[in-house]
């Protein structure tokens, strides 16, 4: 809008200029307005340009993924851009569908396929309906699919064509920063008409004085012209419109260095509002630890074996009896959802998820031979592993014709459902009240070492088992319990600690056993003295009040379903006020990434649809990255914060100089070419140099802001005033006694003084850009160098400044000053430094 009324007042200006002063003299101003215009419609341009292609580079990014493919007989991972018609695709759980195809074989498939038809329910695909779509999620179950058709030619293809991808809502921030724009603008139109009322006034007022109110000539509509120009002008100084410019090129600016640490940002508003947080709800597999799974002990026939090498493993293979052999090996090589596969190369690779890994690994190194075993049986029902039931089971048809379920989980879980175990003779015999505690320890004592633990079991079932019968939940026969070693990732602790400065609460949540979870809590730095760690079941019973006693205590969070983490999300948001993120990675986190404030997925752990319902990826799944993610956040609002009490100084400035100056001497200092170039400095460069600036440790030394915070701090206020009276104070005193001051005498010094006004007050912004790097701190030169972007927006803007008042006197309204007077003019400015300086010292509430 601003830039319309200048082109209509560009317009008048050359018609009128020309009309009198005839070309090209009287075309100095308009063109002068022109080139203002051009400047700053090139360099939103540039900048929007600049976003639109870093957004289509992380939509790239965003669509990397990879997929299990059989083809020419091998098991490989590929991008799903290089599917072909006739792949086999191998699905599971949290998985997309990659293209149209055909179910080939598979268990208990569910699909989900809302995002096609928004239907909610979802649809049992199986051999008599074998369809599968592009763009549909695995809900439960796995399969092979064979690919049909790929691309635009699926049926999501043929959707997505009829429609492009909106662009990115406002942001909280932008939103926030429009308010302040809007209200900035209508105050400065007051001041405008006030203005040009003033000045038109005053013009009337010498008519009449002169006796001349009835001929007018082209002068006098020129100086009209004039005070329109300044009217508008004060408008659009007034007018921050860099302030959303400003948070576009710093959330930019922060997304793309984010990418370089591993981050991937998905939705702007991500960045700003990480920078908020005051908790992390971390999931622990994967995120604290480092997902690469190990058996290192095991309890099978009563006895507890350590597995530090395969030596152990071969040793403890030849202790069993061959029939408790048989039993562990069916049971790990048939009821997994893994595989073990050869590749190009011949070598032996296991495949699926580190646990599944882990468990696969500990059957080959027991001698177990995978494609043998599963050849020797037949699967005949496979439930695959549900983070609600926290089991997996299968049905499997044995050579003899006998039916016989073998199930595997959580080891507590499982062992309830026992009614026998394996003794160690290898003998079925009834479980009692010792022999119970006893495993029971055992579970205990693996966890208190921060090991995952799973019980594997089995029961003979009747031969008219169907695939459509529910697998028995109890009366299983125990075979034995494993514990897996999933070691914390370095750097965690560290991390952790970090947070704890920064005043952000780290809570674990997981599915694990509660002594795993404690004992790597403690050792990541967690939990902590005085901290509950408490489980799901029994959180669930919680009445409201002994939960709002009982959530800001709450450390660790072992057993949880999806729901209790989605419970405990909501809690910390509404009752607590907490900005939350939370950190995920399976298909059952996605309600809670959906109800956070910021919903963090991991890129190599996480299944489609967490990375859906995510508002940034981790791609190297690691929790230190969180950390930088929040580093980010926060370094962004804090750059905005800087340019915001930058511009303000400049909007109260130059809005109170041109006022009270037009209004008490009936011209206005700055004319309408030289206050376009400050707002030209102050908007779109100033954005670009204080938008830029990268985040240093100290910001993670403070509080966090939270949802109650005040973007215009008490700080910001005590920084703009301090160096807004200063400024005015010069202006002021230069335009009364400036003649005197400098020794101006002859035609032309009121030129000369208006020009070194000018210099004065561009010279008194670019030490304040410099005294806004920090808003606290007194040393604002540390790391100037470092920052090349603010160097060059200086630098720059001094030559442009100098060229301006030397070579473009004609456009500008300048006179070419000395030596002498631009020494002064630039220690004028300089001596705004230290006042910031000494303004910041006076003590103000930090809200």
């Amino acid at each position: 809008m601003t830039l319309m009324i200048l082109a209509a007042c560009a317009f008048f200006s050359l018609v009128v200029g020309i009309a009198t002063e005839g070309w090209p003299k009287g075309a100095h101003d308009g063109l002068g307005i022109v080139a203002s215009i051009l400047l700053v419609v090139f360099v939103t341009a540039t900048s929007d340009y600049r976003q639109s292609l870093q957004f289509k580079d992380l939509d790239k990014e965003k669509k990397k993924i990879t997929v299990q493919v059989t083809r020419n007989g091998y098991r490989q991972k590929l991008s799903i851009y290089d599917l072909i018609a006739g792949d086999i695709v191998h699905l599971s759980i949290g998985d997309q569908v990659p293209a149209d195809g055909l179910f080939l074989s598979g268990f208990s498939l569910l699909i989900n396929e809302s995002s096609l038809t928004g239907e909610s329910e979802p649809v049992a695909v199986n051999a008599e309906n074998p369809f599968l779509l592009s763009g549909t999620k695995v809900q439960d179950g796995s399969c092979k699919m064979l690919v049909t058709t790929v691309g635009m030619r699926t049926q999501w293809g043929k959707l997505m064509a009829t429609l492009s991808e909106g662009g990115d809502d406002e942001t909280p921030l932008q939103v926030k920063l429009n308010g302040v724009a809007t209200i900035i603008g209508k105050i400065g139109l007051v001041f405008a008409v006030v203005t040009f009322a003033v000045l038109t006034e005053s013009l009337f007022r010498r008519k009449i004085m002169d006796s001349s109110y009835l001929s007018w000539t082209g002068d006098d509509a020129l100086e009209l012209l004039e005070f329109f120009a300044i009217a508008v002008t004060i408008v659009v100084v007034a007018v921050p419109e860099g302030l959303p410019l400003a948070v576009t090129l710093s959330l930019a600016f922060a997304m793309k260095k984010m990418m370089n640490d591993k981050a991937l940002v998905r939705h702007l508003a991500a960045c700003e509002t990480m920078g908020s947080a005051t908790t992390i709800c971390s999931d622990k597999t994967g995120t604290l630890t480092t997902n690469r799974m190990t058996v290192v002990k095991a309890a099978i026939c009563g006895k507890v074996k350590e597995m530090e090498s395969s030596a152990d493993t071969k040793s403890l293979f030849s202790e069993l009896p061959d029939s408790v052999m048989t039993l562990l090996s069916q049971s790990i090589f048939n009821n997994t959802g893994g595989d073990v596969v050869f590749n190009k190369d011949g070598r032996r690779e296991i495949l699926g998820t580190p646990t599944e890994t882990a468990i696969l690994e500990f059957g080959l190194l027991l001698g177990g031979d995978f494609q043998a075993e599963r050849k020797a049986s037949t699967l005949v029902k496979v439930e695959p592993f549900n983070s609600a039931k926290k089991r997996m089971g299968v049905v499997i048809q044995l050579p003899g014709g006998a039916m016989r379920a073998h199930c595997k989980g959580a080891s507590e879980i499982i062992l309830a459902s026992c009614k026998k175990y394996l003794n160690d003779q290898g003998s079925v015999v009834p479980l009692d009240a010792v022999t119970m505690d006893h495993l029971n320890a055992t579970i205990e004592s693996f966890a208190n070492e921060a090991l995952r633990t799973l019980c594997l079991a089995y029961i003979e079932v009747d031969d008219g088992f169907s695939a459509n019968d529910q697998i028995p939940e109890d009366g299983y026969t125990c075979i034995g319990i494993v514990g897996i070693k999933d070691p914390v990732r370095p750097g965690v602790k560290e991390s952790v600690a970090i947070c704890r400065s920064a005043g952000i609460a780290v809570r674990m949540v997981t599915g694990d056993n509660i002594n795993t979870a404690k004992a790597i809590a403690r050792e990541c730095g967690i939990l902590t003295e005085g901290g509950v760690a408490i489980e799901g079941p029994e959180f669930r019973t919680k009445s409201a009040e002994e939960l709002n006693e009982l959530i800001p205590k709450i450390q660790v969070m072992a057993r949880s379903s999806p729901l209790d983490k989605h419970t405990l999300v909501k809690h910390l948001r509404t009752t607590f006020e907490e900005v939350v993120a939370v950190t995920g990675d399976g298909t059952n986190d996605a309600p809670a990434l959906h109800e956070a404030d910021i919903g963090l997925a991991m890129g190599i752990a996480g299944t489609e649809v967490a990375k859906e319902s995510a508002d940034v990826i981790i791609l190297d799944d690691n929790f230190s990255t969180i950390v930088t993610v929040a580093k980010w956040g926060r370094s962004v609002y804090i750059n905005i914060q800087k340019f915001v009490q930058f511009q303000l100084t400049v909007n109260m400035v130059a809005l109170i100089v041109n006022f009270s100056s037009a209004c008490l001497t009936g011209s206005a200092p700055l004319t309408a070419v030289q206050l376009l170039w400050v707002n030209m400095i102050m908007d779109t460069l100033g954005a670009l140099a204080l938008a830029t600036e990268p985040p240093n440790d100290e910001l993670m030394k403070r509080t966090p802001v939270g949802r109650k915070g005040n973007f215009i701090s008490n700080i910001m206020w005590r920084n703009i005033l301090g160096q807004a009276i200063y400024q005015f104070i010069v202006i002021w005193y230069l335009q009364t006694e400036g003649k005197w001051l400098f020794a101006l005498e002859g035609e032309n010094s009121d030129l000369v003084l208006n020009t070194l006004i000018f210099n004065c007050f561009v010279f008194c912004q670019v030490f304040n850009e410099v005294s806004s790097r920090e808003m606290e701190r007194i040393n604002v030169l540390e790391g100037i160098l470092n920052n090349n972007v603010f160097v060059a927006v200086l630098s720059s803007t001094v030559i442009f400044q100098f060229i301006i008042v030397q070579f473009l006197g004609d456009f500008a309204n300048t006179a070419p000053l000395t030596f002498q007077q631009w020494i002064n003019s630039i220690f004028i400015g300089f001596i705004g430094m230290p006042i910031a300086a000494a303004v910041k010292l006076i003590p103000v509430g930090s809200k």
